[in-house]
């Protein structure tokens, strides 16, 4: 499978901004390995509304297809405990906006476990495997932050990435719950 890498040689997954080596020596410099994945902070004047990105593992560009979409859209149904919101999948991976389906809500990081196990374990190849990344960047949007703002930057990613010419001609992306901010 191809690697998916901007012509800058940068990570095309658009909120690292930076090669995923020098990510993980940044992690490595400040004593960390891996993301960390803070709590969900309720505020009562606003939603909780989490942008999330996960890759395939080794970065295979496996995702961009019918089935693999399909295959995602059932397992984000299957998992209840949170709500995806609008998502554009890439060839080698996803991003996505969520919020807790109810007040009490299962952690974060079970409701991506269980919704990535559940896609791999029906992938369409069983040659892909593995198929996920462990880890996945997650961040809480702030009361000041505009999901529709966040959506324009994210649904721009198929042309920053050459893949098409204009946002909407991407066919691998779509909004599944209406989330409100």
């Amino acid at each position: 499978m191809t690697k998916i890498r901007r012509r800058d040689g940068r990570c095309p997954v658009s909120n690292l901004g930076m090669t995923r080596r020098s990510s993980l020596q940044n992690m490595e410099e400040i004593g960390r390995k891996h993301p960390i994945h803070l709590d969900v902070h309720d505020r009562r004047d606003a939603p909780i509304i989490v942008f999330l990105t996960g890759c395939t593992k080794d970065r295979k560009a496996i995702l961009a297809s019918w089935e693999s979409h399909a295959l995602l859209i059932d397992a984000w149904r299957a998992a209840k405990m949170w709500r995806v919101g609008r998502y554009v999948i890439m060839p080698d991976h996803i991003h996505l906006f969520c919020a807790p389906a109810e007040s009490e809500t299962q952690p974060l990081l079970q409701w991506v476990k269980y919704w990535k196990s559940s896609a791999a374990r029906n992938w369409i190849k069983s040659a892909d495997s593995p198929v996920w990344q462990r880890h996945f960047w997650d961040t809480q949007l702030r009361r000041s932050e505009s999901y529709d703002q966040k959506w324009h930057y994210v649904v721009e990613n198929p042309i920053r990435a050459g893949l098409v010419a204009r946002s909407e001609d991407w066919s691998f992306q779509g909004e599944l719950n209406e989330l409100r901010r």
